[in-house]
Formats: C-alpha cells, structure tokens, sequence
C-alpha cells in the first residue's frame, strides 16, 4: 500500500518549499521531494542573495510584489531569523533605453513612490558610482536583498514543524495521474496523492514531457561573481544600494549588483541574461569563466570605480527561462489535480513566497486571488498525450 498524501510537491527549492509550507499552513498532509541534498548548488535557490523589489516593467509584477512584500515579512516574523535586508535600489541608464523607459511608465501607472534622479543627485546621494552625462535613475527606497538559502530552509523547515514529510536525496522515476489522484514512484517508495505540486526548476521541461505538456524552456547557466571592494565600507547595506544598469554590451544584458552585509562575501556583481543556452541539466557547464569575471571588473571599474578589486568567489547558477521570461503557474489542462510552477526566468526568487502560496491555492481550491493572467500554460502551443 503506498503511503498517502493530501499533496506531494516535488522539488524543494525556492517555489517547492514555499508550496509545502502554505500546504502545510493549511493543515494539509504534505510530502516534499527533493531529488539532491537541501540547500544544493545545481539549481537556481541556493547562495547569499538575491533582489527584491517593487520595481519591474510590467505594472502586473508591482502589484504581486505588494502582495509578495508582506509574506516575506511574514516568513521572517515566524523563522525568527532576518531574511530581508533592506539597502533600497537604483535602476540607472540614459532615459531613451526602452528598458528605462519601460521601467518608468510601469512605476508610474502603478503608482509606486519612487523618485527620478538627475546625475547629480545620485552623485550627491551616492559619490560610489561615475556615471556618463546624461544618465539618469529611479530610485525605491525599499528594494534590497533577499538571504536566498535561509529563505529556502526557513520555508522547509516550518513545514516540517507543521507536520510536512521532507525526503531529499529521492530523485522521482514515474508520476502516474488517474482519476482519484496522482501516483508518485520514486527508486524506493511509491507514494499515493490527491494532489501534486511540480516544482523543479531546469528539470521541469523533461519531467512535465512524461506528462504530455511540451514547454519550451531553455536553461541558461548564469555566473555569479563575488569582488572585494578598494573601500568595503562604502558598499555596505545602507551606504550602497542595489542597483540595475540598463545597458547591454559584451558583458551580458542589464548588469546588476547588491551589496552585503558580511564584508567576506564582497559584493556581487552579474548581468540578467546574455549566456549561451542548454536543453538539458546534463548539457550544463558549471565551470565558471575567468574571462567573464574580467569583463564584469572591466564594466565596473567606468562605472563603479572602487567596487570590484579582488575576486572573493564566483560560481554558475541556473536560469530556466520562458520565450517571454514570464513564469508558469497553472494547472495540468487534463488533470488538474496536477499544478506547475516553472520557467522563472532569472528574476523568480523575489516571488519565491508568492508564487508558492498561489501554487497551495491552486492545489487546495483550484484558483487563487492573485494575479496569475501571465502565467498561463495556454500562451504555449503545447503537445499534449
């Protein structure tokens, strides 16, 4: 007899983990799967830090930030632990790249308090960076950083203390949906559900294939970069914000960096998009590149001067990316017992919270009160059994 479940949730990153635990916040009995260790390093959830903030292009995403905001709050009132730190955020640019001006009109029609600064008011405001004639900023005072491990193992871990069954190191062979449910087969249990939660991050394109769904996900390996300040002072939280420069070139689209407390993790320095893209995990290079890290130091030394001397650390990270970067959170046209949450896109984790809680509502009701009109598995030409 396989043991059964009100809902398995199959991957415990930053979304799986979420899920199990507004699963279990609402007293449902859940099973998380993890296929590694908690807290590993081949996936997307695993470091210092990550972004958060109200401001995005798309009025959609300010307004489920306004939703996201107070769980994270939530979420770190009951770890009893920080997991947000607040440094606030400059997207910087000249004002004709349509990203920038994406980014305003986006703020503006939402009406999120923001302010736009001149070159010389962020001169005055923050004398870190050297930035050219005619660049200008946005600035949220609430943007900061998001301390990405800890949020995974605090969402894990109050699951667990809810009552949730945590299993890493089981790697699922088989789900077999049916009428009455779902079957999970995993090497050494099979585990029965009426409900399943798929979240596996650049393992979701082969997985969700076994279930007849053909989702176009590509997985970009992503470098991150960790460098020692000339003067770590002045790149602390509060002294330096996180920031966005809305620029491509061959360093990759749109770099962005977040200062730290902790003066040994440095600060880190990336850019969003601009690798080469994989089908599969098993095609994914972890080998960091020390020619990319020499162009990022080159990018910051116009821009940032005293930012990046010496590299402290640098890894690869993975992206799965969407044709359009938005996310999928759905249900299984055919079983809708079967709930997806893929394709983050690299600017997911902000979210994570959120997107979990719309994924148990999914689970539990069948529909959720957040906005999910972008995430739709029906914007794809799926091939389905």
């Amino acid at each position: 007899m396989a043991q059964q479940f009100d809902v398995i949730v199959i991957g415990a990153g930053g979304v799986g983990s979420a899920a199990a635990y507004y699963l279990s916040k609402a007293g449902k009995k859940v099973l998380l799967l993890e296929q590694f260790e908690l807290n590993h390093q081949n996936g997307s959830s695993y470091g210092y830090s990550r972004v958060i903030r109200y401001t995005y292009d798309n009025p959609i995403y300010v307004d489920l930030m306004r939703d996201a905001y107070p769980l994270w709050f939530a979420l770190q009132e009951e770890a009893g632990e920080p997991l947000y730190v607040k440094t606030g955020g400059l997207d910087f640019g000249f004002p004709e790249m349509e990203t920038f001006q994406r980014m305003k009109a986006s703020l503006d029609e939402s009406r999120l308090d923001y302010e736009h600064l001149n070159k010389a008011e962020i001169a005055q405001r923050y004398p870190q960076f050297a930035l050219e004639d005619g660049m200008e900023g946005l600035f949220n005072p609430e943007s900061g950083l998001l301390k990405t491990s800890q949020c995974v193992l605090a969402h894990t871990r109050l699951a667990q203390a809810r009552g949730a069954t945590v299993i890493d190191r089981s790697p699922v062979l088989k789900i077999i949906p049916s009428e009455n449910g779902v079957e999970v087969q995993t090497a050494d249990e099979i585990y029965g559900g009426d409900r399943i939660v798929i979240t596996v991050g650049s393992w979701a394109k082969g997985l969700l294939a076994e279930q007849g769904i053909d989702l176009p996900l590509k997985i970009m390996p992503c470098q991150l970069a960790f460098y020692q300040p000339g003067t770590p002072a002045n790149f602390e939280p509060g002294k330096f914000p996180v920031f966005f420069a809305h620029m491509n070139g061959d360093y990759g689209e749109m770099p962005y960096g977040i200062p730290h407390e902790d003066p040994s993790i440095g600060l880190k320095i990336t850019t969003f998009y601009g690798w080469d893209t994989v089908d599969r995990p098993s095609e994914v290079d972890y080998t960091p590149s020390q020619e990319w890290t020499e162009r990022i130091r080159t990018w910051a030394s116009q821009f940032i001067p005293d930012a990046a001397g010496p590299l402290i650390s640098t890894r690869r990270c993975l992206y799965t990316l969407t044709p359009d970067k938005q996310f999928v959170v759905d249900q299984h046209p055919e079983y809708p017992q079967v709930v997806i949450g893929a394709g983050f896109s690299g600017h997911g984790f902000k979210f994570t919270t959120l997107m979990g809680k719309m994924l148990a509502d999914l689970a539990i009701d069948g529909n959720t009160p957040h906005d999910t009109s972008l995430f739709k598995l029906s914007r794809f030409q799926l091939v389905t059994a």
